[in-house]
């Protein structure tokens, strides 16, 4: 079997569909990296081989970049082998995500790890920019997964249902001002919601604002809501409380009042159970170790 002449005919056949199809068909180019990668790997023997014999590479590299471009450089070649390597199978490889995705995922060895980064892509439809914002952030690290060692691909045959705790990470990263400590802690209180409110927005996984310091009224007592929120792939409210300090267990008890009243007086029998988020500057283990309501999530917010 001739590889190099395979891989030849592969890169004409794309390079024609690319000039032709003016809205370039992602699949087709994923499908011939990845094509490009299993041949490779196998002209030098297998997997275990191809991590290492790299003299084939440097020869087809420099006779592909001559006559098709760098984008067949010696470079690329490893990329579309690593590509192949990671992703054996091209069932597992998503047309949503773009060589740009998958090129920024190469260097994620963890299977898991992975498969959170391509969830969180499709799920928010990423692009490859803010990918990578995400990746340098440490998402993954920061995941509150019960078990983060079977993140399973989005598939037609795999539904990920999300939690709350798979869309909000600790700590919540927030940019912020370097005169903050300038300011008093009454006018931080206001900024951080404000940053808060943004950052809510920004994940894209349903969130959608309904309130900002929502006003409640009980007897003649006027309230406020840091943040309402409502969202539609949880089907439920979402009650944020924030505090620019560690945590106490009245905050627990001030949130489970703003989630009851959501419950008795705004959610609709269709919607789910309101969800409560505490953000704090800094988690106190013993407060949270008595806290048994479950609709109550406790996380940290890191100024950057």
């Amino acid at each position: 079997m001739n590889y190099f002449k395979n891989i030849e005919e592969l890169i004409i056949e794309n390079e024609a569909n690319k000039k032709v199809n003016a809205l370039r068909d992602n699949s087709s180019t994923l499908l011939t990296y990845w094509n490009i990668g299993k041949l490779i790997v196998e002209a030098q023997g297998g997997e275990k081989r191809a991590k290492y014999g790299d003299n084939l590479i440097n020869e087809w590299g420099k006779k592909l970049s001559i006559k098709y471009g760098k984008g067949y450089d010696i470079r690329n070649l490893r990329k579309f082998r690593t590509f192949y390597i990671n992703f054996p199978i091209w069932a597992a490889v998503r047309p949503e995500l773009t060589w740009t995705h998958y090129r920024t995922l190469l260097s994620i060895k963890n299977e898991n790890e992975r498969n959170y980064y391509i969830n969180l892509v499709i799920l928010n439809n990423l692009s490859s920019r803010e990918l990578q914002k995400e990746i340098k952030n440490k998402a993954f690290d920061r995941l509150s997964y019960a078990n983060k060692e079977h993140i399973k691909l989005i598939g037609d045959n795999n539904i990920t249902t999300l939690s709350i705790k798979d869309m909000i990470k600790d700590p919540i990263i927030l940019k912020a001002d370097k005169n903050l400590d300038k300011i008093n802690e009454q006018a931080i209180h206001k900024y951080i919601i404000s940053l808060l409110e943004d950052k809510f927005l920004e994940l894209g996984t349903g969130f959608t604002l309904a309130g900002h310091e929502y006003k409640i009224h009980i007897d003649n007592y006027t309230y406020k809501i840091d943040l309402l929120f409502f969202n539609y792939k949880l089907n439920s409210f979402v009650v944020v409380e924030v505090k620019t300090r560690p945590l106490q267990p009245k905050d627990i008890s001030q949130l489970e009042f703003y989630v009851n009243y959501v419950n008795n007086n705004i959610k609709e029998s269709n919607h789910n159970k309101t969800i409560g988020i505490l953000i704090v500057k800094k988690k106190n283990k013993y407060v949270i170790e008595y806290t048994t309501n479950n609709d109550i999530l406790v996380t940290t917010y890191a100024l950057n």
